[in-house]
């Protein structure tokens, strides 16, 4: 019986050992994942508790060192408010050791005027100089060296004396468009007081406050608008910061009532559609009574087709090759006009009681034809596939390829016969032609002077602030390929306060400023509704050549 037993204990064993050999790597992977998803849970409770605009990174971009161990890092957590750096195990001691920068002043008796600066010690940025001894900062291999993070400016460890521990802090480059943490805290307690006489508040005063408000769709132009949420936040009071895909425009605005008359700047950074949203919440506040706190406009062009900001001289697309600073600056150099905004009205033929007609605000064209077709069709195709529409250059090659496929296919022929048009009450004979284009502003179709052609021809110039809109004929999609690249003119039919088209039959594309649609039998009525205050800058307006050296 011994004999038998002990090849039975040896499989035992043999299968002990296999299962063992088999389960302890499961088992430690379990482990080691448990212990990752628990890290990560932890270290998003304090993301969600922190006061601190924590997010975490792989790999920063510039050598860094932890807040508390000053030990070199590569991965780890940064605020994006107030700048400071830290590895994942300190990350409890930072959020509990370090206040982030105050959006308001809490707690003071009275209602201060200054407060003294906000030091942050260590990864100062690359180029920065000391403004104690006027040498570079931040230049060693360590943990070293302060800055503000209201004025921004730095100062050597060696440098750093206890009187600029308690001095007054200046606020900087931006003073003027900063809103101080005092400020807000002061107006607070005079709502709570239902007092109104805000001017005697500084720098309510001062006449060269512009306070401005950053707006920013983070969805617009490859999450360009991510970065620049964080940029804005460190220069300015993440107060005056606002995120569009978390807040809605109307809402964001009611922080202009808490500001000086026609003193706002609102910089919008997305596309022409994001300033079309915050225009609309403007117009609201007319409605609401608001008047007088309206802002001036202006915009930080991000992804494809921005004809807006290119009339403006914001240019066609930002990439990031302008830094942060030297935009606030633009937007302090730059001047207040006028941008007329019209009412497109479409009422469908035959339903004149049943059925509302349709509403839109339009800013830069509306049109009917090949541009629209191409517009509808590369809609439906990025519905598709939003992966492969990153790319301006991208985008723009798929435009073109749409372009000439509609030269194939001409589903917008004689349209002629199929419209009539109305300038000013006046009957236009139209000619042989299978698009009409209404414009508002300048630039058409991603950076082409439109109304201009290949401005070889006397005519009224076209203006974006005087009550009249240019209408011009085209007479296919090749054709607005050549008037694209300035070797065409567009079939001017005129310029009129009111424009009025009667599509008589068949389905034809629109737009009104890249929305695009397919429209039956219908009557299309647009008329003055009212102007925003934008902002211009008199830097560079792209035509197309240079617009795509931009988006490489």
């Amino acid at each position: 019986g011994s004999g038998d037993a002990s090849p039975a204990g040896a499989d035992w064993r043999l299968a002990l050992w296999t299962l063992c050999s088999v389960l302890l790597p499961v088992l430690i992977t379990a482990w080691c994942s448990f212990q990752r998803s628990r890290r990560q849970l932890l270290i998003r409770d304090i993301f969600r508790k922190s006061k601190h605009d924590w997010h975490y990174t792989d790999l920063f971009g510039s050598p860094s060192y932890c807040c508390v161990c000053a030990q070199h890092i590569l991965r780890g957590a940064f605020c994006s408010c107030c700048g400071l750096r830290v590895c994942e195990p300190c990350l409890k001691k930072a959020d509990r050791r370090f206040p982030c920068k105050e959006i308001m002043m809490r707690g003071t008796a009275g209602a201060p005027s200054s407060m003294p600066h906000h030091w942050i010690r260590g990864n100062v940025p690359l180029c920065s100089c000391c403004m104690v001894c006027k040498q570079q900062c931040g230049t060693q291999p360590k943990l070293c060296d302060y800055r503000c993070v209201w004025c921004q400016y730095t100062v050597h460890d060696e440098c750093m004396v206890d009187c600029l521990r308690t001095e007054d802090c200046t606020f900087g480059e931006f003073k003027d468009l900063i809103i101080p943490p005092y400020y807000l805290s002061a107006i607070n307690q005079m709502r709570k007081e239902k007092r109104t006489n805000y001017e005697k508040v500084v720098p309510y005063c001062s006449k060269h406050w512009m306070p401005v408000m950053v707006l920013a769709n983070t969805r617009s132009g490859n999450n360009m608008g991510e970065i620049f949420l964080g940029e804005f936040k460190m220069l300015l009071n993440p107060v005056q910061v606002f995120d569009l895909s978390k807040i809605a425009p109307a809402k964001a605005l009611q922080l202009c009532t808490w500001l000086p008359c026609n003193a706002v700047r609102v910089l919008v950074c997305g596309g022409d559609g994001t300033v079309g949203w915050v225009l609309d919440a403007i117009d609201e506040m007319k409605i609401k009574g608001q008047e007088r706190y309206i802002p001036q406009v202006a915009v930080l062009p991000l992804g494809t087709g921005n004809d807006l900001s290119n009339t403006l001289g914001w240019g066609a697309g930002y990439a990031g090759e302008v830094p942060v600073e030297q935009i606030l600056r633009n937007v302090m150099e730059a001047d207040g006009i006028k941008l007329d905004r019209w009412k497109v009205q479409v009422t469908n033929k035959g339903y004149y009681n049943l059925r509302k007609p349709k509403v839109f605000t339009m800013n830069n064209y509306f049109s009917v034809g090949p541009d629209a077709l191409m517009a509808l069709n590369f809609h439906a195709h990025r519905e598709k596939t939003p992966s492969l529409f990153s790319s301006r250059i991208i985008n723009k090659a798929v435009y073109f390829f749409y372009g000439t496929k509609d030269c194939l296919v001409q589903e917008c022929k004689d349209l002629n016969k199929k419209v009539e048009l109305e300038l000013d009450g006046e009957r236009i004979e139209l000619p042989n032609l299978e698009g009409i284009i209404v414009l508002n502003i300048g630039y058409w179709g991603g950076g082409c002077r439109l109304w201009e052609g290949m401005g070889d021809e006397p005519y009224p110039l076209a203006r974006h602030d005087d009550g009249l809109l240019e209408v011009v004929g085209v007479h296919g999609s090749f054709h607005c390929a050549q008037i694209q690249v300035k070797l065409a003119n567009p079939v001017r039919l005129g310029q009129a306060h009111t424009v009025r088209l009667i599509l008589k039959s068949s389905k034809m594309p629109m737009q009104v400023d890249g929305e695009p649609w397919a429209q039956g039998p219908c009557t299309v009525t647009i008329t003055h509704k009212t102007h925003a205050l934008m902002l211009y800058h008199s830097g560079e307006q792209t035509d197309d050549d240079d617009a795509s050296s931009l988006s490489e």
